[in-house]
């Protein structure tokens, strides 16, 4: 018996509902969330009635283990603050799906994907990329730590999940770009996923009066800001390619009135690419053009801790079931591209082969309540897991 795309379909849309915003398809559920836990003890039960032994880490993980060794298929149930229905969403019931008719497919759920207390926390914590103590301490925006949050869980917990017990790890996404549905295309083979650096930077003059302060002495931290970043992209031309990307999305000012001359300002800067190297050199480039910036205006500048991770192939195996499941399924609508956005099978990579796949994202909008695929993008893509996992199976 094959998936049943009818069921897959269902089950997506009743997950929706935990935390569902009332606006479009959109959904609130932030990781230990009441809508969160409620929908990881739903998955569990779905997982019981698929002939998966439920077990769920410390760190509230959920795993629906097959017997023995087995291939993990998953990815997250958790959204941003304001996300879209199909966010990791998508790859957890579609791997639950898979589960249900072929033997020896585990499923999982991983927790705080997006980030409410870091980058990918959970897969992070179960590869031992992070400490759970240290992750127990970090906080999210509103102040609570993680240990407090991940108390919502404990009742579920069973225990640690050996990530030895699996052959790989293949997550099936929506794409959260515009390349598949701007080519009309149905599926996507994932090549890399990029590599991301992240830091704060922060420029500190003279805090002043904004009205008596003349402009030719002013040590204004905000205008040190304005001249790195107007000049960033020119020093960066030469170094990066077109599917590098970089982004000041963060900027905090001191002390951030209106009639005072800013003494510090504050900012994230972040870029991603595939290749080390070039995430390397870019930034020289940046910690260079900031202390220039910092010394042509009288200012000081200091960096905080470098965060990322790097760069991940694809394994050769997993991709290749992958391609010829997608050339059967949608024959001259496939393509093999990069994942700009980071993934779970990054922090998974550390341990077993792993592989992903792409469906459309419509009008490339993701992490927003307008996220949208069509569902027969939706079925194109169970399709191609569960052929690429049952020629894995029987080779």
């Amino acid at each position: 018996m094959g998936v049943v795309p009818e069921r897959f379909l269902a089950d997506l849309h009743e997950l929706r509902g935990f935390g569902a915003s009332g606006v479009g398809k959109g959904v609130v559920r932030p990781a230990y969330s009441a809508p969160d836990v409620a929908a990881r003890r739903w998955l569990a039960a779905r997982f019981e009635e698929a002939g998966l032994r439920v077990a769920v880490d410390a760190m509230g993980n959920l795993f629906g283990l097959a017997e023995g060794r087995s291939i993990l298929l998953g990815s997250h149930t958790d959204s941003q603050p304001e996300g879209g229905w199909l966010d990791g969403a998508l790859g957890v019931m579609a791997a639950l799906e898979v589960a249900r008719v072929t033997p020896g497919v585990s499923v999982v759920s991983f927790q705080d994907e997006e980030g409410r207390f870091g980058v990918t926390t959970g897969s992070a914590v179960w590869s031992g990329l992070l400490a759970l103590s240290d992750a127990d301490a970090r906080r999210d925006a509103q102040g609570v730590t993680l240990g407090a949050a991940r108390a919502a869980m404990a009742d579920m917990v069973t225990g640690a999940v050996d990530p030895a017990r699996f052959s790989g790890f293949i997550e099936l996404h929506i794409e959260q770009g515009a390349t598949l549905d701007t080519a009309g295309e149905q599926i996507g083979v994932v090549r890399d996923i990029v590599g991301i650096r992240d830091m704060k930077i922060t420029f500190e003059g003279q805090q002043n009066h904004a009205g008596t302060t003349a402009m030719a002495v002013r040590r204004d931290a905000f205008q040190g800001l304005s001249a790195f970043n107007a000049a960033l992209n020119d020093r960066l031309r030469n170094v990066v390619t077109p599917s590098t990307v970089w982004t000041i999305g963060h900027v905090s000012l001191s002390p951030n009135a209106s009639s005072i001359v800013p003494g510090k300002a504050t900012f994230s800067m972040q870029w991603r690419d595939a290749d080390v190297q070039r995430l390397n050199r870019m930034e020289e480039i940046i910690r260079a053009l900031a202390a220039e910036v910092a010394q042509e205006r009288g200012l000081e500048v200091s960096f905080g801790p470098m965060l990322g991770l790097e760069p991940v192939a694809m394994d050769g195996r997993l991709r290749g079931a992958l391609e010829t499941a997608a050339a059967a399924v949608a024959p001259e609508r496939w393509r093999v591209l990069p994942s700009g956005a980071l993934h779970d099978a990054t922090n998974v990579a550390r341990h077993m082969p792993v592989a992903m796949l792409f469906v459309p994202s419509i009008g490339g909008i993701s992490h927003a309540f307008e996220e949208d695929t069509d569902e027969d993008d939706l079925v194109a893509g169970l399709e191609v897991l569960a052929r690429a996992v049952e020629a894995l199976s029987a080779s």
